[in-house]
């Protein structure tokens, strides 16, 4: 663990040359070969040849799709599990993702949606929606909103919303060929376009999750307790949650519903620096970029020469994961 703030900085400065030697590698490496000098003359001397569009329309947009992505989703996993004090909170388990894909499906098969502008509409309403439900689920009965009652609400709004997906798809072909692909999470073949749409939300949800650190800090030794000390919670949980639709949401209009990113980062930051969210935040958003970096660049090669979705990468890693905090958890309890 990084216990002093001069190595937590060294860590987090190592952390962000990281991003930039994997998003060089995004760039530069795939089916077909490329080299710097190619990737500087696509934007200097751009003259129409395959290597230059391929740099120019694929391989940049996609590192910067998953650079995005990933600090995203890892931010928004972040900010539920200091919220909910739940160690299993994450957009992916707790239902956002889904229903911010299955209102993009409805927008495609019932209104002809193809718009990307308007996919990251649908996918905010759909994050919207779907972190109504999960709390207001979660906090029926006397106890109110519990960890477990969060994870069952998350895990049962996530499994409606996929239900709901697949019944359309299942009934509309034409809408199963245009979004399967997206639906296992992908960054492939994202535009500029749908990444510029979608960057003012992201880069606001960042700049406020960053000043959410004390705050947090505060809300972690108890909402009673923070309540005493002259915080306003409700305000809080508001402004967490809208940044959480914001992150989720553009994460999912961008490359639909990557999971466990934003479940496994934030595990992974506190191992390295501690607690102190005023740091787990910065980390998060890093580690999010390199995890999805990394994802993107392993599914260009593990079945090479095709590439799989890098859902299908973050799944291979995050879902032994989550089966083990479950085991902890419930041998803590």
């Amino acid at each position: 663990m990084l216990h002093t703030v001069k190595w937590k900085i060294i860590g987090l400065v190592l952390a962000i040359i990281l991003v930039f030697l994997l998003f060089g590698a995004s760039v530069l490496f795939g089916y077909t070969n490329t080299t710097w000098q190619m990737v500087i003359q696509a934007y200097t001397a751009f003259d129409g040849s395959n290597e230059h569009i391929i740099i120019r329309e694929a391989r940049v947009p996609r590192a910067v799709a998953a650079l995005l992505v990933g600090a995203a989703l890892a931010g928004a996993g972040i900010i539920m599990q200091a919220l909910t004090r739940n160690p299993m909170a994450s957009p992916g388990i707790l239902g956002v993702n889904a229903g911010g894909g299955f209102f993009i499906v409805a927008g495609v098969s019932f209104f002809s949606i193809s718009s990307e502008k308007s996919y990251m509409w649908l996918a905010f309403a759909g994050a919207i929606i779907a972190s109504i439900f999960v709390y207001v689920i979660s906090s029926i009965g006397r106890e109110g909103m519990t960890p477990l009652k969060l994870t069952l609400a998350g895990a049962t709004t996530a499994a409606l919303f996929s239900s709901f997906t697949s019944a359309l798809l299942v009934i509309d072909e034409r809408t199963l060929s245009d979004v399967l692909y997206w639906l296992a999470g992908s960054v492939e073949g994202k535009s500029l376009n749908l990444i510029t749409s979608v960057l003012p939300f992201l880069i606001t949800g960042f700049i406020v999750i960053l000043f959410l650190g004390r705050a947090l800090n505060v809300f972690a030794i108890g909402e009673d307790a923070a309540v005493g000390l002259g915080q306003n919670t409700v305000a809080l949980k508001l402004l967490s949650l809208l940044v959480v639709v914001v992150l989720a949401g553009g994460a999912v209009a961008i490359a639909g519903p990557v999971g466990f990113v934003g479940l496994v980062i934030p595990h992974i930051a506190r191992g390295l620096i501690g607690r102190d969210h005023r740091w787990i935040i910065p980390y998060c958003l890093v580690l999010g970029a390199i995890l999805l970096l990394s994802a993107d660049l392993g599914a260009r090669f593990i079945a090479f020469p095709r590439e799989v979705p890098v859902g299908v990468m973050t799944a291979i890693v995050g879902a032994p994961f989550f089966i083990y905090l479950a085991r902890r958890e419930l041998f803590l309890k």
